[in-house]
């Protein structure tokens, strides 16, 4: 009752910062000029708006996305505004593995740190469709994608709080709707069926799964004594491009809850938050929203689910075929 409270008043919680808060002001005054950080789905929506905030802050900041016509105007848009703006583009399709170990190949050839990665990209309620290795395109994208991504690019994060001593900050954003997802949380044995499936409960699932894989990751590299953190986040209600399967529904659902929604700069405002600030030193394994920690569902919480699901991605993507 507090939180929605919160929300919709847009107090400020413990942190500070509150619903109503921008990605601009929880980074105020932070120095980000020695750090590197990787926004996928950095182009358009909240993305665009995490990638132009860190670069305000001076990050360099990596944009991976699908369309690369899209970036390079989101790059050139930046830079328009903040001549001194160090952002690049490259190429990247969550829904395939094969763009994936590509990207990260690309990234590693580059020879850059990574201090922060922010599995930011996502797609929502579709129509059933499997993804071109197979998966169901929602699990795909939104976990699998991500999964592989954090998992190829792990080592340069370690290299880089070996080389610098700076803490490595991942942040997976998922949503309220992992609340509503299938029952057990993931279909684990039905994950490709079209028998069963339900478009709003997929992204559920998927969102879920971003949570889960945060907190196993968290857990292994705390175990491996490793200074990289690892924290999920919902951003709030954004009328964004995500809901281009749905907009008609989602505009009737604002019109009669308005005093739900954020803007982008506010919907950009958890991901930066829980990214940059040093308020956040050696915090992992959470869940925030609207820039203060929340306690997730009871399924987000169960750490055999998160075990299992590390242990599933990774036999699904030795399945597919790789170059």
């Amino acid at each position: 009752m507090v939180g929605l409270f919160r929300l919709v008043s847009g107090c400020p919680g413990p942190s500070g910062f509150g619903s109503a808060s921008t990605a601009q002001e929880v980074t105020e005054g932070i120095d980000g000029t020695n750090l590197t950080a990787l926004v996928t789905g950095g182009a358009s929506g909240i993305g665009l708006e995490t990638s132009r905030v860190l670069a305000l802050r001076g990050v360099h900041v990596i944009i991976g996305a699908r369309n690369m016509k899209a970036a390079n105007e989101a790059k050139n848009k930046i830079v328009r505004e903040n001549p001194r703006a160090r952002i690049d583009v490259l190429e990247l399709d969550l829904c395939s593995t094969n763009s994936i170990r590509s990207f990260a190949d690309n990234f590693i050839a580059l020879h850059l740190p990574l201090n922060i990665l922010i599995n930011n990209a996502g797609i929502m309620f579709c129509p059933f469709q499997l993804s071109q290795d197979g998966l169901e395109v929602q699990f795909a994208t939104n976990h699998i994608g991500h999964f592989l991504l954090t998992n190829l690019l792990l080592d340069t994060m370690k290299n880089t709080v070996k080389a610098t001593g700076i803490q490595g900050r991942v942040v997976n954003l998922s949503s309220i709707a992992h609340n509503y997802c299938y029952k057990k949380g993931i279909r684990f044995h039905k994950i490709n069926d079209k028998q069963g499936y339900s478009e709003k409960r997929a992204y559920g699932q998927s969102k879920l799964a971003n949570i889960l894989h945060a907190n196993e990751l968290s857990r292994r590299l705390q175990e491996e004594g490793v200074n990289i953190t690892v924290n999920s986040v919902h951003p709030g209600l954004i009328m964004t491009p995500l809901f281009r399967h749905s907009a008609a529904v989602m505009k009737l659902l604002k019109f009669f809850s308005f005093f739900l929604w954020k803007n982008v700069p506010q919907g950009a405002a958890t991901t930066c938050y829980v990214a940059l600030h040093p308020r956040l030193n050696g915090v992992t394994g959470k869940y925030f929203a609207d820039c203060n920690e929340m306690r997730p569902s009871s399924y987000a919480r169960n750490e055999s689910l998160a075990r299992e699901l590390w242990e599933f991605s990774n036999k699904l993507i030795s399945s597919v075929s790789v170059p």
